[in-house]
């Protein structure tokens, strides 16, 4: 059988692409090997929204030609969002045998069988009802307790800086039936945690000829499955993150009581620059409605520092919403201008990149020291703890993580991976909980 060899970057969607692609790459007669020096097809699955993910591409194209070289009649390929933006500009370099868009993996058999040494092979149609529903995922998760399952495709939003939409089409929701078909799959299989992903989970909506199922109600039919499988979700969107959403989350101690609420600026006037559609007010409302119903709910977000015409002010509102709401951690980054988008085409990139390091880097002491404060308010509480595996520094302790997405570690004994533990809190980084 032949292997095919996937490298993997950017969000978790990719992760759970690539698991599809391997699903149909095995109906065409190939096996997934994670050793790139032993496979007749290397690909990589890639990320468009910052330009240094697209950068990190082109170097691993040079490693990859080295097996082309090494041995001849390997095959190279793009998928994803990068091949899907750039199309047959990654064919011009003569070292891409395959550029496949994200809502074409189904045709990587016929494409692989058509490729010849002077005729690559590439098809970057976007699709409106493609949602690899019937596809079972060949999963990846070394240890066998997570499995990622995506709810929906594409994104409407279209966020000035954003260039998803234009990578990955419009908004289409999963058939609800096969997304529980999927849950109670992994978890007869061993799996204790299921992520349901989507570009924006809580605008989910299915509906047929006689049922309407919004993501509250596919939480809460996930949740019911059984009682030990954690279910937790990504990414939610201020604007659409709902009371009946936040409510079935307390209604349900299996559903993690974590929120990823990307807020990326703590500004009105540069959210509705970046068409966010919410400000700064709607924001907080949905901060404080979320911890009221799940106190110990933990927050995490993204940061953009440095849009278009960022003034100081607007730095500084970011900063004291960061201060007011104390995220548990935060993606970080500066404004990276990707061509096509909204901004692109209207607003001039016009802060100065030593401005925006500079920004970036106050966000970043920021939110160390909160990250650091969230942290030690759990010392000396009791936590449960879904076991992943030995810890990287110390094959003595163990990790997993808490509901609210905290990492511990904490002393092995007997202690399995795939089981729960409860530990307590002794002692803490600003990133990790140590226990007993």
């Amino acid at each position: 059988m032949k292997k095919a060899y996937i490298e993997t970057y950017g969000c978790q969607m990719n992760v759970n692409d690539t698991e599809v692609i391997f699903a149909i790459l095995r109906e065409a007669g190939y096996e997934r090997t994670e050793k790139m020096e032993e496979a007749g097809l290397v690909m990589a699955n890639t990320c468009s929204i910052r330009d240094n993910a697209e950068q990190r591409i082109w170097g691993r194209l040079d490693v990859f030609n080295q097996q082309k070289k090494a041995r001849p009649g390997v095959l190279v390929g793009i998928v994803g969002c990068m091949a899907e933006r750039l199309k047959d500009k990654l064919l011009d370099n003569g070292k891409v045998d395959l550029v496949v868009g994200p809502d074409a993996y189904r045709s990587l058999p016929r494409l692989l069988e058509a490729i010849t040494p002077d005729k690559p092979q590439i098809d970057v149609l976007l699709s409106r009802d493609e949602t690899y529903a019937d596809i079972t995922p060949v999963r990846t998760d070394r240890t066998g307790i997570s499995a990622f399952i995506s709810i929906m495709r594409g994104c409407n939003n279209v966020c000035s800086y954003c260039v998803v939409p234009y990578t990955r089409g419009a908004e289409r929701s999963r058939d609800a039936h096969s997304i529980i078909r999927e849950a109670c799959d992994v978890y007869s299989r061993g799996y204790k945690e299921v992520t349901l992903l989507g570009q924006n989970v809580d605008s989910y909506l299915w509906k047929s000829s006689d049922e309407t199922v919004n993501f509250a109600r596919l939480l809460e039919r996930v949740a019911a499955i059984a009682p030990d499988l954690r279910v937790r979700f990504a990414t939610s969107h201020p604007k659409d993150i709902s009371d009946e959403v936040i409510e079935t989350m307390a209604a349900h101690p299996n559903i993690c009581r974590h929120i990823h609420l990307p807020v990326q600026s703590g500004s009105s006037r540069m959210l509705e620059k970046m068409r966010r559609k919410y400000d700064r007010e709607w924001y907080l409302e949905r901060v404080a409605k979320i911890r009221s119903l799940i106190p110990d709910c933990g927050l995490t977000t993204d940061v953009i520092a440095g849009f278009c015409s960022e003034t100081e002010e607007d730095h500084r509102e970011t900063l004291s919403l960061m201060e007011e709401v104390g995220f548990d951690w935060a993606f970080m980054f500066a404004y990276s201008e990707r061509p096509g988008t909204l901004a692109q085409r209207n607003y001039p990139d016009d802060v100065p990149a030593d401005v925006k390091n500079r920004r970036l880097n106050e966000i970043i002491e920021l939110q160390n020291r909160k990250s650091l404060e969230r942290y030690r308010a759990q010392v000396g509480k009791e936590v449960e703890v879904l076991v992943e595996g030995p810890s990287k520094r110390d094959p003595a302790q163990l990790c997993g993580r808490a509901s609210n997405n905290m990492m511990c570690v904490f002393p092995a004994l007997d202690r399995k991976s795939g089981t729960y533990v409860k530990v307590k809190v002794k002692d803490c980084t600003s990133a990790t909980l140590i226990c007993e």
